[in-house]
């Protein structure tokens, strides 16, 4: 059996293909840099990260993109012989407006050197490159609306794309506008035995969310709604694991199976709380699951209903499974390991650097964590419901100005840190400090001293499903444990949307170097271990 979710922590709107025996999978990536993540399996079960295609400014210049914007829904397909990405850079997210520039790049090899963007449009987000069976290529994308009188999502777009001029060409027209669900978007078509299936999310992209079909024989239409819309949600399933249940792509297997990949999003509840009142939060954010699909009268079905299952059969083929990652970096390479990001820019010398002292990451102190430029923060993914994460910082900071640190991170105006710092009493101190919508917070009651002879400080951060803590040490070997519990819900889309816009991204912890004196002084971080808490029955 495969075990749901496949893609833990924030990996959103995945995007399935197949080329030959070998699967990938492309998710959504917003403002961490470098933008979409694309992982590689050769059954469906085991998936490991191989490729982080858009990582240079000129295929993506986030700098100055609000939260949750940059990077969404990228599709991933394969044909003729390469790979074609489409994916969006959103620059504004939580307005009336949606400005939005959606792109096309291309590589013969997954992992190779991507092309550079072609510009296709700006009229919508969530794009999408169909090839139909006669070599003609179309592009979708959801249309926005800013009207106030009308719905924002104004219907899915299509247009011929020429890939000889590299333009497209034609007019756009509208082939769908979508059920009584609303907010359609996500487009992706699919042409099998004669019919055009155009596959759409719809409800948002919270626990209404859902993935509907419709299909044509005709490719502009009129499309027909699945008999029994939607394809696949958790709304009418409160009690189960995978909620959010949406936003997805179809596989077919050389044997000639079907699989549907959708984001979900595994929910942390109060207790107190009735379920229908509030079906929780979701610090890890929104993962990517499968299910096994059949197929009837020329429709397709989620096996065993329209709703995520926690295990599904797999296919039949003989099972590949990758070598496990250790969670480790000493930072002995001379670049950053894939699984870390940065926010808007480049990991580069203008923030850090893996070579100016070998055998450590050095971070030069930039913008506070409220700036939407140039911080100087390298950060992973929350993956796990329990895990450890440690750090060793050398940092001899002059002024309350420069902190270096561990941080767990959601956006620019909920996160929390501990870090050290200069006071002006008591010199280089520790201390623990949080933002909660924006509202700065000193979560301990006093602040740590460190001894002159220490050079080295260790911090860790030990989360535990709904809580988390922070640790320090001079030796690590004797851990110094603060009381204070931090409420890792805080660091949720789902927390955050209830008091202000839309966000979808999900909780990273990592490292962080500020100096808002101007002067730049680097922190050496020695090394960061992320590793996992056997998770307690709940």
């Amino acid at each position: 059996m495969i075990t749901n979710p496949i893609l833990t922590g924030f990996h959103p709107d995945p995007s399935i293909c197949r080329a030959g025996e070998d699967y990938y999978i492309a998710t959504s990536t917003f403002e961490w840099f470098p933008g979409v993540r694309i992982f590689h399996s050769k059954d469906l079960k085991n998936w490991r990260l191989i490729s982080t295609p858009v990582n240079r400014v000129s295929q993506l210049n986030m700098l100055g993109n609000p939260d949750s914007g940059g990077v969404w829904a990228p599709n991933l397909s394969y044909s003729d012989g390469r790979f074609w990405l489409i994916y969006s850079d959103v620059k504004t997210q939580s307005n009336s407006w949606k400005d939005v520039n959606n792109y096309l790049i291309t590589c013969e090899t997954i992992d190779g050197e991507w092309s550079e963007p072609i510009y296709m449009n700006s009229s919508g987000f969530d794009p999408s490159l169909f090839h139909d069976e006669d070599g003609k290529k179309y592009f979708l994308n959801m249309v926005w609306d800013y009207r106030p009188a009308n719905h924002s999502f104004y219907g899915i777009s299509l247009q011929e794309f020429d890939w000889q001029t590299k333009k497209l060409v034609g007019q756009s027209k509208v082939i769908f506008k979508g059920t009584e669900r609303k907010l359609t978007e996500a487009p992706v078509m699919y042409k099998v035995n004669g019919y055009y299936y155009l596959l759409t999310a719809e409800g948002g992209t919270k626990f209404e969310h859902a993935s509907t079909i419709a299909r044509s024989t005709h490719i502009d239409g009129p499309y027909e709604v699945h008999p029994q819309n939607p394809l696949i949600s958790s709304w009418n399933q409160p009690e189960i694991q995978l909620q959010k249940a949406g936003h997805g792509s179809f596989v077919q297997t050389q044997t000639n199976e079907w699989y549907f990949v959708h984001l979900t999003g595994r929910a942390l509840k109060y207790p107190q709380t009735p379920l229908l009142e509030n079906r929780g939060y979701c610090p890890l954010g929104r993962e990517t699951a499968i299910q096994s699909v059949y197929w009837e009268k020329d429709w397709p079905y989620i096996t065993g209903g329209n709703f995520p299952k926690d295990e599904v059969p797999q296919p039949q083929i003989t099972e590949h499974p990758w070598e496990i990652e250790t969670g480790f970096d000493d930072f002995e390479d001379n670049s950053l390991a894939p699984v870390f990001q940065t926010l808007r820019i480049p990991f580069s010398e203008e923030i850090g650097s893996l070579t100016a002292r070998p055998g450590y990451l050095r971070l030069y102190g930039r913008e506070s964590f409220n700036s939407l430029f140039h911080q100087a923060l390298v950060a992973r993914r929350w993956a796990d419901f329990c895990f450890e994460a440690t750090t060793a910082v050398e940092f001899l900071p002059e002024s309350f100005l420069q902190l270096a640190g561990l941080t767990n991170y959601y956006n620019t105006q909920n996160w929390s840190a501990i870090y050290i710092t200069h006071d002006e009493t008591k010199g280089r101190i520790i201390t623990v400090l949080s933002s909660e919508k924006g509202q700065l917070k000193m979560k301990i009651e006093q602040e740590v001293a460190i001894p002159a002879e220490v050079q080295t400080v260790y911090f860790k951060t030990i989360v535990n499903y709904t809580t988390y803590q922070y640790a320090y040490s001079f030796d690590q070997k004797e851990w110094q444990v603060f009381d204070q519990l931090f409420d890792s819900l805080l660091l949720s889309d789902d927390y955050v949307a209830e008091h202000y816009g839309g966000f979808f991204t999900g909780a990273f912890v990592g490292m962080f170097t500020i100096d808002t004196t101007g002067n730049r002084l680097p922190a050496d971080f020695d090394s960061f271990d992320y590793q996992k808490i056997e998770e307690e029955e709940r």
